[in-house]
């Protein structure tokens, strides 16, 4: 277990509940096996975008789009979120999330490969949250310095994943392992490790 199971109780304790969409998402994944960041993580990266005062967001990897609908909503009236995810499904059922919770103004969705979908996108970001299939995270961590401005964060889900870090006998976890240690002596970033859920890396672009 990465987190006691009790003090992961407390801490999803202490979150105040979701409201009806978020609550209906998260069900839904629980009941589809839909890999979702939860509560905890999404609260972290509210706490994020609005410490960083993030207005241009791209996140790589979204699935039905519960983490995007916590980041569009700390970044507030006027920002500018990407929504990437590889399956059409998923992006017509977190558009009918999105437009439910009245953000479908302030986020663009593009169904394919996240880092395609980056490569084309215009100007800096101030946050890139990326949660793409493990095995292309040294690949993120390739683009990532190009695209974010000054200052910007790159954050990154699963990067303990599921404790495999210790012992990373496959491609997958190998790939993990490879992008914690270059992000971590990378002079293009401030980093640090979460221990929250399946692991939470935080950097700052210097």
């Amino acid at each position: 277990m990465i987190v006691n199971s009790e003090i992961e109780k407390y801490i999803l304790g202490l979150i105040p509940p979701r409201d009806e969409i978020l609550a209906e998402m998260e069900a839904e994944a629980q009941r589809e096996s839909i890999p979702i960041v939860g509560p905890a993580v999404g609260a972290l990266l509210a706490v994020l975008v609005l410490s960083s005062q993030a207005k241009r967001i791209f996140e790589l990897g979204s699935a039905i789009g519960y983490s995007t609908i916590w980041l569009a909503r700390a970044a507030g009236p006027g920002a500018e979120v990407h929504y990437t995810d590889s399956s059409p499904a998923n992006a017509e059922r977190a558009r009918w999330y999105l437009e439910r919770a009245s953000l479908g103004d302030r986020v663009h969705i593009h169904v394919g490969d996240a880092l395609t979908a980056l490569a084309v996108a215009q100007g800096e970001f101030d946050f890139l949250f990326n949660d793409v299939n493990k095995d292309g995270y040294p690949a993120v961590l390739s683009a990532a310095p190009g695209r974010l401005r000054r200052g910007g964060l790159l954050v990154s889900d699963n990067t303990l994943w599921h404790e495999r870090v210790l012992n990373p006998t496959c491609p997958t976890s190998r790939a993990v392992v490879e992008f914690n240690r270059n992000l971590f002596y990378s002079n293009e970033f401030m980093t640090c490790l979460v221990p929250l859920r399946d692991g939470l890396t935080l950097a700052v672009k210097r």
